[in-house]
């Protein structure tokens, strides 16, 4: 007589295409754990959006979070400019901005640029001429909104992979 053992074995590449070995979910509830940090950084988004156009801040937050790999946020910020009036062609072409000409006003394009130049850093500083793109494109109160923006979102996207917030969870 011969008998079968049932075993389950996980596809870590089915739950995690990254290959890291870990399945995602959230790690903890972090604003839950540290109260007071969430209410600045609540406190700080605001600031930092005042008198900046909703939609180029909508603009900037999905493509931050997009280079940072940062599901929750990109799903919030996306269901958020879709309300807000965004078009989906806008929102699935942000990945290539730079290619999907007439889609983007000079005045975007400088933006997003500025944030990219923010967000990955581990390429150098943020070179002169995106910097100067930006500069021709926003006066210098609004540019320092937008510097400030770019730095809250990436603090954002942090806090959600960091701790493994998923789509859809709030």
């Amino acid at each position: 007589m011969t008998t079968t053992t049932s075993t389950t074995t996980t596809n870590t590449a089915a739950t995690n295409p990254s290959g890291t070995g870990h399945r995602h979910g959230p790690r903890l509830r972090w604003a839950k754990l540290a109260p007071d940090v969430y209410k600045a950084m609540i406190a700080l988004d605001a600031a930092a959006k005042k008198g900046l156009d909703p939609a180029l801040v909508a603009l900037v937050e999905i493509r931050a979070s997009q280079l940072n790999h940062c599901a929750f946020c990109i799903d919030m910020h996306s269901t958020d400019a879709r309300k807000a009036g965004e078009t989906e062609q806008r929102i699935h072409l942000l990945n290539a901005w730079e290619e999907a000409v007439g889609f983007y006003s000079p005045k975007e394009q400088a933006a997003l640029a500025l944030t990219e130049a923010i967000t990955v850093l581990t390429d150098g500083f943020v070179p002169d001429a995106v910097y100067e793109r930006a500069a021709d494109h926003f006066e210098e109160a609004e540019l320092a909104q937008l510097i400030a923006m770019i730095t809250a979102i990436n603090a954002w996207n942090r806090f959600g992979v960091s701790t493994r917030m998923a789509p859809g969870q709030a």
